[in-house]
């Protein structure tokens, strides 16, 4: 099982991931801890991309393929994966369906967990005053910027996976065991 989870800062992907690891086996997969462990490996690949981030520039699309082609060949990933944070544009969705498919590996749900903004924003600020301890992201202004940019950058390629009969909506707003009840019927209708 192979899974795209999307949705805004906030709305419960790491959540989700973690449960659909715990519970099915899969493997969240996220391209930043990708390059960082790479990196830290001092493979070929994480030497090639430490030289580019190093110089300041952004790792290419074809790198980051090519990373997650290599890192879904790990035996940690024999049930599947869930990636979370990528693919960002239309062109790195094409890519990676066509690095998927040339493996055996095509995805077999893209998930978007819904928000209110408004109400993520009341979360976010609850979550900040219950813990004591505040994450330089648990702000409302943080959360509006990240919002202004997954809208921009990421919400754009939902068409695409919308147009090939993909795309599933939750209602991130529900609570924990709702959402995973109706990410699990998903799945269920997919396998």
């Amino acid at each position: 099982m192979n899974i795209i989870l999307m949705g805004p800062p906030g709305a419960g992907k790491g959540t989700q991931a973690k449960l659909l690891e715990d519970t099915r086996g899969l493997k969240q997969l996220s391209t930043g801890d990708m390059l960082r462990a790479e990196i830290a490996e001092q493979s070929p690949l994480g030497l090639k991309v430490k030289e580019i981030m190093d110089a300041g520039s952004l790792v290419s699309d074809e790198i980051v393929i090519e990373m997650i082609s290599h890192r879904i060949d790990h035996a940690d990933c024999v049930k599947g994966f869930i990636l979370d944070g990528f693919p960002r544009t239309v062109a790195q969705a094409e890519a990676l369906d066509k690095m998927l498919h040339e493996k055996g590996k095509d995805l077999n749900a893209v998930i978007q967990l819904s928000v209110d903004e408004e109400a993520l924003l009341a979360r976010i600020e609850k979550r900040a005053a219950e813990s004591g301890t505040v994450r330089a992201d648990d702000n409302a202004e943080t959360l509006k910027k990240r919002l202004d940019a997954y809208k921009a950058q990421t919400a754009p390629i939902l068409p695409y996976y919308e147009g090939k009969g993909m795309l599933k909506t939750v209602d991130g707003m529900a609570d924990i065991d709702a959402v995973t009840a109706e990410i699990a019927s998903i799945l269920d209708g997919a396998a």
